[in-house]
């Protein structure tokens, strides 16, 4: 499965992830899952209009980077 590197910028601080994105996505998974430093640290699943929730939240990433990560994947036209 491919990955695809995206950086978030918050506060001055770089965070850099990996992104996912499963294809053939099925209800019973989340569509993106997203890797800081190759550890699956967040997942994210579009609702009907197409606007990305967080699916799992493992805790390590602050909850306003992941809002952003969510913005920058919408804006990637992956769903």
């Amino acid at each position: 499965m491919e990955r695809h590197k995206l950086t978030i910028t918050k506060d001055k601080e770089l965070y850099q992830f990996e992104v996912s994105d499963h294809p053939h996505h099925e209800r019973e998974q989340c569509k993106f899952d997203v890797f800081k430093d190759g550890e699956l640290v967040a997942s994210f699943d579009p609702d009907e209009q197409h606007i990305l929730h967080v699916c799992k939240n493992l805790g390590k990433v602050p909850e306003e980077v992941l809002h952003l990560l969510a913005d920058k994947i919408e804006a990637h036209h992956w769903i």
